[in-house]
């Protein structure tokens, strides 16, 4: 992280209780005797951004974003680890919905999620972004927007469209021939 760009110390001083806030809320979720607790989440998670002398932080809200994505990927690192570690396992269905926001995701459904972001930011790229910010960083449109520069109606098209695509991703029933993301 470049240091130059913000004092980091007094930056987690003053953000340290949200980004503690964001772990809880990502491992709300998890199964229960998790390993990681969310103290230890948002400590790895500023510890990777802190080694890393590639980030420029902009501000407080790309700081936030930058995070929700590390613990992103710590809690995908985790559970590939243990699902290397146990054989077997069904994938079980997600439903993103803004009214219901239900974060117990198992291991397994949480790497199918992953892959499906990750196939969905290859077509479509800020579409994903927007899924992981209201999803893992637990952003709202209005944050979303205003951290990506664009307008809440868009925020809310792009979730739409987005949200559509990866519910058949993620089903067992293949899309109808000829739709996809995007078609506006």
């Amino acid at each position: 992280m470049r240091k130059d760009s913000m004092d980091v110390n007094a930056l987690l001083d003053n953000i340290y209780d949200e980004l503690h806030g964001m772990a809880e809320l990502q491992l709300h979720g998890e199964r229960s005797g998790h390993t990681l607790n969310p103290t230890a989440l948002a400590h790895e998670a500023w510890l990777r951004l802190a080694a890393s002398e590639r980030i420029t932080i902009k501000d407080r809200n790309h700081f936030m974003a930058l995070a929700a994505t590390t613990m992103r990927r710590i809690l995908i690192d985790y559970a590939r680890n243990r699902r290397s570690q146990k054989r077997g396992g069904e994938a079980v269905m997600i439903t993103l919905t803004e009214e219901n926001i239900s974060r117990e995701i198992p291991g397994d459904t949480l790497l199918a999620l992953d892959e499906s972001l990750k196939k969905l930011a290859r077509r479509h790229l800020r579409q994903a972004r927007i899924i992981e910010l209201w999803f893992f960083a637990g952003m709202k449109h209005r944050e979303i927007a205003e951290l990506l520069n664009i307008s809440e109606p868009t925020i809310r098209r792009d979730w739409r469209l987005a949200r559509a695509w990866l519910s058949r991703e993620l089903s067992e029933t293949p899309p109808p021939p000829g739709e996809g993301v995007g078609h506006e």
